[in-house]
């Protein structure tokens, strides 16, 4: 119900291709993202957990304890379960559960307290207004709130200490992306620092970026010399080679579309990313000079949460709304294919091979709008915006993006999606692959038949580089709300007839 991504593009501000001789074979398609080679797990989640939940642990036992302690007969099994739930809470909101590379507990200590006190006055308020009698006196709710400080304190200081001795036995294998000298002096600060956790494996050059400066200015590193990579394979060789379960940038993670593209490789792949020297004091809120550093580096830990994909619950929506559209709209279906027959002759169904979800590819169904001269002309032809061989009712169709209405049967087989990025012929994907770094991420998720982008107008004559950054912005913050949001946009543009 949106343009046919096959209509050109100002875009990418790729010239139209010149004339291309005939393949011997069918076009292949391209190796995207998904078809390079199968990720390696994602290290970095399980990695979050055996973190966190020790942390969780020790401030919901410090949290029963204390309240056993001062509240004696007057605990309920509710009291017990409600502070610690509190507390967690607040010390979430804090940001205590994402502590930084070598954590300290006495750095956390004024956080801690003012969390502890917060919690207490509201057990003391709860208890004197459902027990007056049992109310805390001051000196003593003055205590829990010491004692109860002292406990997660001293707790939470055990937990990070044993997490530096299992850093130093057991470091974790680590890229480090960036230019020289910023690099190379992180690399060296790793290495004669091992409590952080992390052991550069190689330095990340973009390939698009300057070295930064003469590597024969700078002194030797510490430790084994670190290869310098930069293509994908290599990356990609590197990751499983080692296990790479962190990466460090000393660049600005976004500063420029091939960066950006780099940084969502590595989020697919599950590594934790983080930000250190000018990365981190540029992006996000300031360091906290007591923990968030590598041995004067700024440092903080880059929230990566995976994109969500769907998965069950939009398959579902999928399935309700095709199969119902197919059954409210079987009698435009009808009139539609009976209009094509009688203006362009046999052949009522234009069937062409695109692009999906992990470069994997099926065939598309439209209603036939005009006749391309053979298969090469329609895999490869740029825009049909001045094509005199579409007759009148081809050009409706496209007018009303009526022709995309068969596509239902593709969402039905689990081609499509109703809402997606728009599939695009092997042709182009290649041409685009190559121009625009973010492309290749579009195919994280199933084609649509509609999508953020062509909401936003970009259909047609467009932009590649504004469609594929609307794409993985889609992507990377999907929900229910928001596929309903777009089908209900895309709605209004076809009662607008703002098609092709």
């Amino acid at each position: 119900m949106t343009t046919e991504s096959a209509d050109a593009h100002r875009a990418a501000r790729v010239p139209p291709p010149p004339a291309v001789p005939r393949p011997a074979a069918a076009v292949r398609p391209p190796r995207g993202p998904g078809r390079e080679t199968l990720p390696p797990p994602r290290p970095g989640r399980g990695v979050r957990r055996r973190i966190v939940a020790p942390l969780l642990a020790t401030d919901a036992l410090a949290t029963a304890a204390t309240a056993l302690l001062v509240l004696g007969t007057a605990t309920t099994p509710a009291a017990l379960g409600l502070l610690p739930a509190l507390l967690l809470l607040l010390h979430s909101h804090a940001g205590l559960y994402r502590p930084g590379p070598a954590p300290r507990a006495l750095a956390e200590l004024p956080t801690l307290l003012g969390r502890s006190a917060v919690c207490w006055c509201a057990a003391a308020a709860v208890l004197a207004a459902v027990r007056p009698g049992q109310a805390l006196p001051p000196v003593l709710l003055a205590g829990a709130v010491a004692g109860h400080t002292a406990l997660v304190c001293g707790g939470r200081a055990a937990v990070h200490r044993a997490r530096r001795r299992a850093a130093r036995r057991r470091p974790r294998a680590t890229l480090i992306v960036g230019t020289d000298p910023a690099a190379r002096q992180l690399a060296a600060v790793l290495h004669a620092h091992p409590e952080s956790g992390l052991r550069p494996v190689a330095v990340v050059t973009p390939p698009w970026l300057p070295p930064g400066g003469p590597a024969d200015a700078l002194p030797p590193p510490a430790g084994p010399p670190l290869p310098r990579i930069g293509s994908a394979p290599d990356i990609t060789r590197a990751v499983i080679q080692h296990t790479v379960r962190d990466v460090v940038f000393t660049l600005p993670p976004y500063g420029d579309p091939h960066t950006a593209a780099l940084l969502r490789r590595f989020i697919d792949q599950g590594s934790a990313v983080w930000l250190a020297g000018a990365a981190a004091a540029r992006e996000g809120r300031t360091p906290h000079a007591g923990t968030d550093h590598l041995w004067g580096f700024a440092c903080r830990r880059l929230e990566t949460a995976p994109p969500r994909h769907g998965g069950r619950s939009k398959r579902l929506l999928d399935l309700t709304l095709a199969a119902s559209a197919l059954v409210l709209t079987a009698p435009l279906l009808l009139g539609c294919a009976l209009a094509v027959r009688l203006a362009d002759g046999p052949g009522v169904l234009f069937r062409q091979e695109r692009i999906g979800r992990g470069g994997r590819t099926f065939t598309l169904l439209k209603f036939r709008t005009w006749h391309p001269s053979d298969a090469h002309e329609a895999a490869t032809r740029w825009s049909l915006a001045d094509e005199p061989r579409m007759s009148r009712t081809g050009r409706l169709l496209r007018r009303t993006s009526l022709d995309e209405l068969p596509q239902l049967w593709n969402v039905l087989r689990g081609e499509m999606s109703l809402v997606g990025p728009r599939p695009e012929r092997p042709f182009f994907v290649e041409q685009f692959l190559g121009t625009c770094p973010e492309y290749g991420a579009r195919h994280r998720m199933p084609a649509g038949m509609t999508g953020l982008a062509q909401v936003h107008g970009l259909r047609g004559d467009t932009s590649i580089e504004d469609r594929a950054r609307f794409d993985n912005l889609y992507i990377d913050s999907w929900s229910l709300r928001l596929d309903l949001l777009i089908l209900l946009r895309t709605v209004a543009s076809v009662v607008r007839l703002e098609g092709r």
